[in-house]
């Protein structure tokens, strides 16, 4: 997903100061139901969503845009950054430090009462590391000098936002979705292998954050032909386990997506099974779960918007019948709440040229059967002890 570098102004965080009260009331959510978060929150659980940063006025997914703080406000206890914490984002240069963006969506979250995850200390692949770093020459004594730049990067942040952040995916991705192998990158490589780079990052965020929940965060589904990333993710937590790091959870990112024009029922009796197999055996090993980054990918499902609506709602409620069944589960985040800025736009487009509805709200900011099921199952979950 793109990043964002542009500095943030003061006006920016004036625009975030908005409330829902202040809002016209075209630009609030229309359903007059309790909000998710307060489903939850009788649940003891939480739901949350993914915010960008964007300069006062932009059409974006952000806190300083009124429209979309207002969704954030009434469904939302819970944030994570898209972008803004990433290496890309918070790191110009080794040597140099930029949380501008990222401190002024944290104080906005602080403002409304609302938690934040950290996404993320270390995104494992290259095609996403900044350019320097890909370009890093790591001199003499390889091993010493990529233990000190990751190490100063786990600190940095997690000693600047302290009890502030709750949680972090303290490695998000370091497993092929092809092989299940664990990726490797001239930092791994400098560091002396994969396995010795991640054990180091998580006993460096325990060190550093030492009441933070640290998450394991990757994308392995329960579609069919992720096979292969579900037993690599497997043998990384027993891994992990096995050595004694200090792994509290998976963060399961949950892009789902229903690979043809189905019932939900058809495509979940084939999925269901193995998935639960993978769950019981995280579960069995003593992981938390979260469910970290969820949408609906619907570019397989008909035209027809209120038809595919429907799907998108069942299928994902065949998903979270699954997923709500585990008490170890208490954290949900939407990976965006308004269909008119996610991501899949770009990522996944559909071949008829119609914009996807994925999300908890369509463009017109009105809540989805997506939104609708959520609330039913929130409902119908048991209370977690």
């Amino acid at each position: 997903m793109p990043l964002d570098t542009p500095r943030l102004d003061r006006r920016a965080l004036l625009a975030g100061a908005v409330t829902a009260a202040a809002l016209p009331m075209a630009a609030r959510a229309t359903s007059s139901a309790p909000g998710l978060n307060i489903l939850a929150s009788e649940k003891a659980m939480r739901i949350g969503s993914a915010l960008g940063w964007s300069p006062p006025g932009a059409d974006a997914g952000s806190f300083a845009n009124p429209r979309y703080a207002a969704l954030l406000q009434r469904d939302c206890g819970l944030l994570v950054p898209e972008n803004q914490l990433k290496w890309q984002a918070t790191r110009p240069a080794p040597d140099r430090f930029d949380f501008t963006h990222f401190d002024a969506m944290l104080g906005w979250a602080e403002t409304h009462r609302m938690a934040m995850r950290g996404h993320t200390l270390l995104w494992h692949k290259t095609q996403y590391f900044p350019r320097w770093l890909v370009e890093q020459d790591f001199g003499a004594t390889p091993a010493r000098a990529a233990e000190r730049l990751l190490t100063t990067h786990i600190e940095t942040i997690c000693h600047r936002y302290g009890a502030r952040i709750h949680s972090y995916d303290v490695v998000n991705e370091t497993v092929d979705e092809k092989t299940g192998a664990l990726r490797e990158t001239n930092l791994s490589r400098a560091f002396g292998g994969t396995e010795a780079m991640l054990d180091h990052a998580y006993r460096t965020a325990r060190a550093a954050a030492p009441k933070a929940q640290l998450v394991y965060n990757d994308y392995m589904s329960w579609e069919p032909g992720n096979e292969a990333h579900r037993n690599g993710v497997l043998r990384l937590l027993e891994g992990f386990r096995r050595r004694g790091v200090p792994v509290d959870a998976l963060g399961v990112q949950s892009h789902i997506e229903p690979v043809r024009d189905a019932p939900a029922g058809v495509l979940a009796a084939r999925q269901e099974k193995p998935w639960r197999a993978f769950l019981d055996a995280v579960t069995g090993m003593g992981y938390q779960l979260l469910i970290t980054e969820f949408d609906v990918a619907d570019q397989h499902l008909p035209g027809d918007l209120a038809v595919r609506q429907r799907q998108v709602a069942d299928y994902a409620g065949a998903y979270l019948d699954v997923m709500f069944g585990y008490p170890q589960l208490r954290d949900l985040l939407f990976w965006g709440m308004c269909d008119k800025y996610s991501w899949l736009n770009g990522f996944k487009p559909r071949k008829d040229g119609k914009k996807p509805s994925v999300t908890a709200y369509d463009g017109d900011f009105r809540p989805t059967p997506l939104r609708d099921m959520v609330a039913r199952k929130l409902i119908a979950t048991a209370k977690r002890s």
